[in-house]
């Protein structure tokens, strides 16, 4: 199996930041730290700074996802997940948390509480024509019968 590498060029906008790496060999998702002190009240949303700024090459994006542990763990969510880092962005990634709990979450300096997955984009061409049929056609939400 070829070991496929991608060169990504980061900049630390925070001298505090983690540089991305990933954990174990052969993990598709690298961790995504906290540069500042949070408090997540119960129901509340808020911008975490990474304190990274990434060039994405063209016909890439960056995914930004939960970490399973964290969201086993606590009722801390990636709002928009997974989401998207266009390669022509260049600010700060920033993860849009939330809290579902009751309860408040703190998230200190440094805490890893999210994961960035590197993966190829299509650009599609889109053409207005008739669409075939499928055996699914214009069914729905809940259309398989799996309860």
């Amino acid at each position: 199996m070829s070991n496929f590498q991608l060169k990504i060029k980061i900049k630390k906008l925070d001298e505090s930041a983690n540089t991305p790496k990933y954990a174990h060999k052969g993990d598709s998702g690298f961790d995504l730290a906290s540069t500042e002190l949070y408090t997540i009240a119960p129901g509340e949303t808020k911008l975490i700074s990474t304190g990274l700024s990434f060039e994405i090459p063209e016909g890439y994006e960056m995914q930004v996802r939960p970490r399973s542990g964290m969201s086993a763990k606590s009722k801390f969510r990636v709002a928009n997940s997974p989401g998207t880092v266009d390669s022509n962005f260049r600010g700060e990634v920033k993860i849009i948390a939330e809290n579902i709990g009751h309860r408040p979450i703190f998230i200190e300096k440094g805490d890893r509480i999210a994961q960035g997955v590197i993966c190829p984009v299509y650009e599609a061409i889109f053409v207005q024509e008739e669409i075939d049929n499928s055996i699914r056609g214009t069914n729905g939400f809940g259309s398989s019968g799996i309860k």
